[in-house]
């Protein structure tokens, strides 16, 4: 649950959100609309805890584990594939402790390790980033090109996909151009 109690956000001495009170309940779909610089994406950095309130109270649970659609995106020479399985980083950290504990032959850490991939469907998450990326338009062959291939409409998918690749309580999507804003619960 997210709580905003009496908010209000500032950017200079223009009040983006003023005195707003609101609770975001588990399993609710919200939207949040309004024309350009009217503070959709400072509240979603408020949310991340990137803005502190100029007044009032936002309450966001410590555990509550929350993707985004990141804005930008480097031209990187990673695979689309890689990159959106980056997103994932419970994944990454796992397979890079795999190869230490395999390098260490650790045999209790690896059987750990393979454990919690087997919990957090780690063995199917290349084809599950293969799924998300087809949905989004990328054909098999284009999944295998750099990040750095692509154009920054396409990016943006890359960046869709790997925030879909997180698993998250909280999905926040915040579109760059039309004043279109969004929070989504799972």
């Amino acid at each position: 649950m997210i709580s905003l109690q009496s908010l209000t956000l500032r950017r200079g001495p223009r009040a983006l959100l003023e005195d707003v009170s609101l609770t975001i309940h588990a399993g609710w779909h919200v939207g949040v609309v309004g024309r350009n610089g009217t503070g959709k994406s400072s509240l979603f950095t408020a949310i991340l805890g990137g803005l502190a309130p100029d007044k009032g109270d936002l309450q966001v649970p410590r555990n509550l584990a929350i993707a985004s659609v990141a804005q930008d995106t480097p031209a990187l020479p990673d695979l689309a594939i890689e990159y959106a399985l980056d997103g994932d980083a419970e994944l990454r950290e796992l397979e890079a402790r795999l190869v230490k504990a395999e390098n260490a032959e650790d045999i209790d850490q690896i059987v750990a390790i393979h454990e919690r991939l087997n919990h957090i469907g780690g063995y199917a998450a290349r084809s599950r980033a293969a799924s998300l990326l087809a949905g989004l338009g990328f054909s098999p062959e284009a999944q295998e090109q750099p990040v750095a291939s692509f154009s920054g409409g396409w990016r943006m998918r890359l960046n869709l996909a790997r925030a879909l690749m997180r698993r998250s309580d909280l999905l926040l999507l915040d579109e760059p151009s039309p004043p279109t804003t969004s929070i989504s619960t799972r």
